[in-house]
């Protein structure tokens, strides 16, 4: 109800007061007229209507009060690249950052795909490290997947988010070569390579679902952070010397290639590890989440910015920032 109040004259001394209408947020009049006061016990604020909102009395409008809120996550590393080993996938990583104060600043990395290997004795390249950080909030690391073994040197899986798979022994000492270890947490080893046996075939990737086989790659894990159930992080397939060469996970992870061809490349922003033969991984990316009543509008690095019902989705393919 809106309450009328007479017009004031003459002076206040220091133990006069005028009491303003009062209650919790929102109960205010619905049809307030310009220049009212209402005192709102919730934020223990005095509030007035400028003629189209309410707002503090000398400062921002009430609606706009900052308050700390939960930003949801999804960080995915770069997939690892392959030689003849395949790629494992990057680390993933979901949950939320808690209590977010307005004005805080965060900083997104999105970790690029690892390299090919080129020739038999050559490293293929890690993925990268996916990072949300900033003041105020907990530093968040997804890890790079593992790079796949070689041929001649550097034959194991790399360690990863995922690990790589394992390539091929040159000689008769040894007829495993192993995947690399995942993360915990983050994603699953590596499948182990063959030097002699039938079929001849090498290590698929890990991925961030399960772990890789010979020769195909670990499926990675759903998440429903866009409002679509969408894979992330699934390994690559491993090689094989003639036509039965591995699937990759789903979730971006390349398939793998018969000798002499390279594998397939892990997709990009999946973090999926890439195909055997000698074949790059797939990009991460960096999905956050907040109610779009809290959402800011404000970034830095174009980053594609969806609702899902009652909120805002913000993908990151490339760095950028948000503020809160």
């Amino acid at each position: 109800m809106f309450i009328d109040s007479p017009l004031i004259t003459g002076s206040l001394t220091s133990t006069d007061q005028f009491v303003v209408p009062f209650g919790i947020s929102g109960s205010q009049t619905s049809n307030p007229r310009s220049g009212s006061l209402f005192f709102n016990l919730t934020d223990d604020k005095l509030i007035s209507f400028n003629g189209s909102t309410w707002a503090n009395v000398g400062g921002a409008a009430a609606a706009e009060e900052a308050v700390p809120y939960d930003i949801e996550y999804l960080v995915v590393a770069g997939g690892g690249g392959s030689n003849f080993g395949a790629g494992g996938a990057g680390g993933l990583l979901s949950s939320s950052l808690s209590s977010i104060e307005s004005g805080t600043s965060i900083t997104v990395t999105i970790g690029a795909g690892g390299t090919a290997g080129v020739g038999g004795g050559a490293y293929a390249g890690d993925g990268g490290n996916s990072i949300i950080s900033g003041t105020g909030v907990t530093t968040v690391t997804a890890i790079g997947g593992g790079g796949g073994g070689g041929g001649d040197v550097d034959k194991p899986g790399h360690d990863g988010g995922s690990g790589g798979g394992g390539g091929l022994q040159t000689n008769n000492t040894s007829t495993t070569i192993a995947g690399g270890s995942g993360t915990v947490g983050q994603g699953n080893n590596g499948g182990t390579g063959l030097y002699q046996g039938t079929p001849l075939q090498t290590g698929g990737g890990g991925g961030a679902g399960a772990a890789g086989t010979r020769p195909n790659g670990g499926i990675g894990l759903q998440s429903s952070i866009t409002g679509t159930s969408t894979y992330y992080a699934g390994g690559g397939g491993g090689a094989a010397r003639s036509n039965s060469a591995g699937t990759g996970g789903n979730g971006g992870g390349g398939a793998g290639a018969v000798w002499s061809a390279n594998g397939t490349p892990g997709s990009t922003n999946t973090g999926g590890g890439s195909g055997a033969i000698r074949s790059a991984g797939g990009s991460g990316v960096v999905i956050l989440k907040m109610l779009t009543s809290k959402h800011s509008g404000t970034t830095t690095g174009s980053p594609t910015i969806t609702t899902d019902g009652d909120y805002t989705v913000i993908k990151f393919t490339a760095s950028g920032t948000y503020t809160t």
